[in-house]
């Protein structure tokens, strides 16, 4: 009886829809609106309560540092400036491990790059191993071996696709390289500059011919006159 029952086709019952005279007001609120509704109230009672609570039971005498060190701004507490906590010695310190880190991210992307640059080297000029050649005579055959050993040998054209792609995307991938290691040579040699200056003695322009390779230790005319006057 029960496969029977369900066999019958019955009346889809639709979900009432707000009346005529309140489609000002959208759609009809269901009941699942109303519960998250009703959550999201109760959450935000809750939160005033908790609120209220902690702003009766607190202590006058309470005291944090924040207290001082902040300022209210339209009514939102915003931290004074920090940028002064630290001592000369101290941002010095940083800054050279800064330049520190700068330098080893240059030596391993310059090292990855003569990897790379290998590679795509020894795949540009390896001969196919795939391609077979025939000789009339034993002359002609040595002649062609020791061609193939000192890599004179025609490449051949029926490269796959996917090493095709692969190729183009090494070196796509070695071009990037290259520009990240020249950016990170300007920003070593910036910060080797902001280094020298934060330090104690008299400072002048270097000239064109004063001036190292980024990546090598700088040394600058200045500090070397004045170790030359100490000693």
């Amino acid at each position: 009886m029960s496969s029977l029952r369900n066999a019958i086709s019955r009346r889809a019952h639709k979900e009432r829809a707000q009346p005529e005279s309140r489609k000002k007001f959208g759609l009809l609120e269901k009941h699942k609106d109303y519960v998250e509704r009703a959550k999201a109230y109760h959450k935000k009672e809750e939160t005033l309560r908790r609120l209220k609570e902690k702003a009766a039971f607190r202590n006058p005498d309470e005291f944090y540092f924040k207290m001082i060190k902040t300022r209210t701004v339209d009514g939102v507490h915003k931290l004074e400036s920090q940028a002064n906590k630290y001592t000369p010695e101290e941002l010095l310190l940083m800054k050279t491990q800064d330049i520190g880190y700068i330098l080893q991210k240059v030596q391993s992307e310059k090292k990855k790059i003569e990897k790379l640059t290998a590679t795509l080297h020894s795949l540009d000029n390896r001969p196919s191993s795939r391609h077979v050649y025939f000789a009339e005579d034993r002359e002609e055959a040595k002649e062609i071996h020791s061609r193939s050993k000192s890599g004179t040998m025609p490449a051949t054209e029926d490269i796959p696709d996917h090493i095709k792609r692969k190729t183009a995307a090494s070196y796509r991938e070695l071009e990037a390289r290259r520009n990240r290691v020249n950016e990170l040579e300007k920003i070593y040699t910036d910060m080797a500059m902001q280094k020298e200056l934060q330090k104690k003695g008299r400072k002048r322009k270097l000239r064109e011919d004063e001036i190292v390779c980024p990546t090598s230790k700088p040394v600058f005319k200045w500090r070397a006159e004045r170790m030359r006057l100490r000693n």
